[in-house]
């Protein structure tokens, strides 16, 4: 009687063409450790460092050492009308001169420059990109002598034989956002321009012969084409606009008695001006909350395929 021995069971080996990963891992990471330890000092760090700044009462005078306060300045800030003012007032300047102002603007200069003849669009594009170029304080001091009692505007309204007004005093918000506007819509305009240059000129065209006027081809074909490009611009531009600081600060130092002072300005205020570092990054916080929530918004937006 004869026994067959048994087959030996194969052994696995590893697949030429996925090699195991774990071996290869430390391998890929190591080019990328000088930037994550340049993120890691620059960049967290900081971050960090103020985060634990803002549960402190630190200040710059007048204070032998710091103490843990937990939440209490972010009480105070909720608890403070001028910390609400500028809530509510960088609320409209962002909606004014970014949502509506910038982006507007931009998606019109730029289906306008679709159909303008190549000088035009030279020149419009140059005029309008010289404005965002611009260093934030030339902005300032320009939009400031534009909108003075003494300034252009009211030049012109003046030669026109209108009412002139000090608008630096009377309408100080609505003369920083049109400053924004002014500097930030090339931006935009850059954006749209090349969104508009992707959409298939088939489509535009077959839409014109069955019929379909300007303003229909805008809310049917176009906008729906680019929607992740406005996605891209209104973020984008929110949080640039959120960050103003230098061109209000120029223009009316966030007065009179606050009427133009966003939270940029009032955080500078409490931080260096009144030296209170713990409440000034406490209201940093916040400020960063606030572009947080609204990056969301458009990140959600921007998952839905057009």
């Amino acid at each position: 009687m004869t026994t067959t021995a048994p087959h030996p069971r194969p052994t696995k080996t590893p697949d030429a063409g996925h090699p195991a990963r774990g071996p290869r891992l430390p391998v890929r990471v190591l080019p990328l450790t000088p930037a994550i330890v340049l993120l890691l000092l620059f960049l967290a760090g900081p971050i960090a460092y103020c985060v634990y700044i803002a549960f402190t009462d630190l200040q710059l005078t007048g204070q032998a050492q710091k103490s843990f306060v937990g939440f209490d300045n972010f009480t105070r800030a909720f608890g403070d009308e001028a910390f609400l003012n500028a809530v509510w007032l960088t609320l409209v300047f962002t909606v004014l001169s970014s949502l509506i102002g910038q982006n507007t603007l931009g998606l019109a200069l730029a289906a306008l420059m679709q159909r303008a003849s190549k000088p035009v669009r030279t020149l419009t594009g140059g005029i309008v990109v010289t404005a965002w170029v611009l260093p934030e304080v030339v902005a300032g001091f320009l939009l400031y002598a534009f909108f003075r009692r003494e300034g252009t505007l009211n030049a012109i309204l003046d030669w026109l034989h209108l009412p002139s007004q000090n608008w630096l005093f009377t309408l100080p918000i609505l003369a920083v956002s049109f400053a924004n506007v002014w500097r930030g819509t090339a931006f935009s305009m850059l954006v749209y321009s090349a969104a508009l240059n992707e959409i298939p000129k088939e489509i535009t065209e077959a839409a014109e012969v069955d019929g379909a006027g300007g303003w229909r081809r805008m809310w049917h074909i176009t906008l729906p084409m680019i929607r992740r490009s406005i996605g891209t611009n209104l973020m984008l531009n929110t949080l640039q606009t959120l960050s103003v600081f230098g061109l209000i600060w120029v223009m009316t130092r966030g007065g009179p008695g606050g009427r133009s002072q966003t939270l940029p300005l009032f955080m500078y205020e409490q931080a260096f001006q009144n030296s209170l570092i713990g409440y000034g990054t406490a209201v940093a916080l916040l400020l960063l909350l606030v572009g947080s929530l609204f990056s969301l918004i458009y990140l959600r937006l921007l998952r839905t395929e057009v």
